[in-house]
């Protein structure tokens, strides 16, 4: 069993870590000037003439295939490479505490980073009548698929104490996981491979499964899909932690 007032210190450690140094204002000037101007410049936020927020949300996933590892590299890697691994496992805490508060800290963060974007939505309600149920389920949608990404990046950032390696390694896995439901990717398994096979493959693709929601339906699979991923990243950092301890 894992204890939450553990979890709660750690994660407000982490959360306090972000605030207090400039990696953390450096990553929300980055996210919010890349997005917003993606979405105006090759989005063309004005000249679609739809009041709705699909030019900002598109861009979100190869946002995050560079920007969520970015911020994971340093959870675990940098823990090696100073030595202070070595502390925190003489600690009054286990593992798991330790790494479900540092993933739930980068989350929130991330989180936060993406609720500052909050200005584009009054925007686009005073330009127009969106739909704003599509607007939150693409924020809903947006924060899950972070948090996807920021835990299969924090396994990558477990494996090493080079947060570079990590961060390419993290990068990686989070583009496979995105690309195995694009057609180029499915048509390779076609004609030799049962469909069952080429179905399961399209389905463990996290674009796929941000789309579904982000369009405004919540469906309880993409739900699913999302929990699942997330909650067994989380257990293979502990596993790869714990064998780094042993």
């Amino acid at each position: 069993m894992f204890g939450i007032s553990n979890i709660r210190i750690i994660a407000q450690r982490e959360l306090k870590s972000y605030l207090s140094t400039p990696i953390g204002y450096i990553f929300a000037s980055i996210f919010l000037a890349i997005s917003t101007g993606l979405s105006f410049h090759f989005g063309n936020f004005f000249d679609r003439g739809i009041a709705d927020l699909e030019s900002f949300f598109q861009y979100h996933p190869w946002l995050y295939l560079l920007l969520m590892p970015a911020i994971a590299m340093r959870l675990w890697a940098e823990e090696q490479k100073t030595g202070t691994f070595e502390l925190l496992v003489t600690l009054p805490i286990s593992l798991g505490e330790a790494v479900i508060g540092k993933f739930i800290a980068a989350w929130v963060f991330s989180g936060g980073v993406l609720a500052l974007s909050f200005p584009l939505w009054m925007t686009v309600n005073y330009l127009g009548n969106p739909d704003n149920g599509i607007i939150i389920s693409s924020y809903f949608a947006s924060w899950m698929m972070a948090g996807s990404f920021l835990s299969l990046s924090s396994c990558a950032s477990a494996l090493t104490n080079n947060q570079v390696i990590a961060f390419i390694t993290g990068v990686t896995i989070c583009f496979c996981f995105m690309m195995t439901g694009v057609d180029i990717i499915q048509s390779a398994f076609k004609g030799w491979a049962p469909f069952w096979v080429t179905n399961t493959i399209g389905n463990l693709s996290i674009m796929k499964n941000f789309d579904s929601i982000s369009s405004g339906v919540i469906d309880i699979r993409s739900l699913s899909y999302f929990f699942l991923l997330i909650t067994t990243a989380v257990l293979v950092n502990i596993k790869i932690l714990e064998l780094k301890k042993a």
